[in-house]
């Protein structure tokens, strides 16, 4: 991340000496972005309280993603705040960009944590980030009272104390004891042993349906062509821009381009759709879909 040409080693130590903002400036500048898309109101606002974006994302080191990366992510929160903040409800904007921060890091460090998606739900990023605390807690409270819990009693201690499912519980403890391998590994010690990907089941076509796939589609391709031909020039183009373009015309733009009515324009492409299935009729209705 670089603002105003600062590198990512400098960054936190200039934005730590930043100014801090009284309530009534911070209002107009909030308010000044809010109505007049004052771009440096937003910078300064968002300079002054970079200083408590990279403060959250220093808290989040020890889950192991780099610290600039954190402060990235940090910054785009502070960003949205600013965005969505309303001056006019008498809340200091540090208040609210701490909820924004700290969303935005935490999905980033729940997203980079492992290649298999750990969740996004709120119970599941409570466990995330308060599992192994609450652990700890419980531990130290069963110790003081002489009594040991067994796994499926600390997992229910757990899910009580977070207000989740045991089920949660289980699965997240799973997933931050275990740790990514390749699926290229082998399954045993043995150099010439199956590898894990060899166990997958290939749910995709086989060589057979791709080559049949082909030859319908080329088929399907020269009976439109044939029907395409039967229409006016007009008749073509429309149908082209309304159903054959990656981003669709609308009727009121061609009508626009065409010089003819929104209505005129449907009827001119429900006119072609008639005779394109027509044309198609004799080919048994396979490309019905098309006009779905």
């Amino acid at each position: 991340m670089t603002q105003d040409g600062m590198t990512d080693e400098t960054l936190p130590r200039k934005m730590m000496a930043a100014e801090y903002l009284d309530a009534e400036t911070e209002v107009a500048l909030a308010r000044a972005w809010r109505d007049e898309r004052d771009e440096a109101a937003l910078h300064r606002l968002i300079t002054a309280y970079m200083r408590l974006a990279i403060s959250m994302a220093s808290k989040y080191r020890r889950y192991g993603a780099p610290m600039n990366d954190l402060i990235q992510e940090a910054s785009l929160g502070l960003m949205k705040a600013a965005d969505k903040f309303d001056p006019d409800r008498g809340v200091r904007f540090s208040t609210y960009a701490v909820w924004w921060i700290k969303a935005a890091i935490q999905d980033f460090v729940m997203r980079n944590w492992s290649l298999v998606r750990t969740g996004s739900t709120s119970s599941q990023k409570a466990l995330f980030f308060n599992l192994r605390r609450v652990q700890a807690q419980i531990e130290r409270e069963s110790g003081a009272e002489g009594i040991t819990l067994d796994g499926a009693q600390m997992r229910q201690r757990v899910a009580e104390v977070i207000g989740v499912p045991v089920g949660d519980v289980e699965m997240m403890q799973g997933r931050l004891s275990a740790s990514d391998f390749s699926l290229d590994a082998p399954q045993s010690g043995e150099d010439e042993g199956r590898s894990w990907v060899d166990t997958i089941e290939d749910d995709g076509p086989s060589p057979e349906e791709r080559v049949t796939d082909r030859h319908d589609h080329a088929r399907m391709r020269e009976w439109l062509g044939e029907a395409m031909a039967d229409l006016s020039e007009r008749e073509r183009y429309i149908v082209a821009e309304r159903r054959l373009n990656e981003a669709p015309r609308t009727l009121e733009s061609l009508g626009e381009e065409l010089g003819l009515s929104k209505e005129r324009i449907r009827q001119l492409e429900a006119q072609a759709f008639n005779k394109m299935r027509k044309s198609l009729a004799r080919h048994d209705g396979e490309v019905q879909n098309f006009f779905a």
